[in-house]
């Protein structure tokens, strides 16, 4: 526990931080953040708030399919959307193209690290990865069929609302699975409790 607890925080930290270089870099974020910006331009709030707010609303979807959530899970719900705003309120979006590509490029690679810190804490998965494979343990689909469905429908939702869509999406979307795998290769923690 001496390694994974702050292993944890600094991952859900480090999550959100850069949740909100994306968001600053103004070229598209991941779907689920291109569902919390759209909410934000709706309906009001922070984009933060409504990471939260989504987080928690997803984690009451785990109730019928029997998840459990970690110490993980909550920390996830609590943590992410804060650290975000906070990120948004510190870094203002730069102007230029390449500076905004840059600032989008980084946020990738620190997104693959948080996932590999926080996963590999071993401390219980965020609600949406709980989500996936609560879906696949009931329903027996495949773990790739689940999260596209759930990404396509998120991401189809934000446009709808608002959020930005673009070429960060695709970027995000092309290099979260590789980098996700190579930080886990190196964050994981022997033991514990499964994510």
């Amino acid at each position: 526990m001496g390694r994974r607890v702050p292993q944890l925080a600094a991952g859900l930290v480090l999550y959100g931080v850069s949740m909100g270089l994306m968001l600053r870099a103004s070229l598209g974020g991941n779907p689920w953040d291109v569902l919390h910006q759209g909410l934000a331009r709706h309906f009001g709030l922070s984009v933060g708030t409504w990471v939260t707010l989504v987080g928690a609303c997803v984690l009451l979807l785990w109730v019928p399919l029997r998840q459990r959530p970690g110490v993980g899970t909550v920390g996830n719900v609590l943590v992410l959307g804060a650290a975000m705003d906070a990120t948004l309120r510190l870094v203002e979006g730069p102007h230029a193209l390449p500076a905004r590509i840059a600032l989008l490029a980084a946020g990738i690679v620190l997104n693959g690290l948080a996932t590999g810190l926080y996963i590999g804490a071993r401390l219980g998965p965020g609600p949406r990865d709980g989500l996936m494979t609560g879906l696949h343990r009931r329903t027996g689909r495949s773990l790739r069929l689940i999260r596209t469905g759930i990404e396509l429908t998120v991401l189809t939702a934000g446009i709808l609302l608002g959020g930005t869509f673009g070429v960060g999406t695709i970027a995000y979307a092309l290099a979260i699975g590789p980098l996700a795998q190579f930080f886990l290769r190196w964050c994981t923690v022997p033991g514990g409790s499964a994510a």
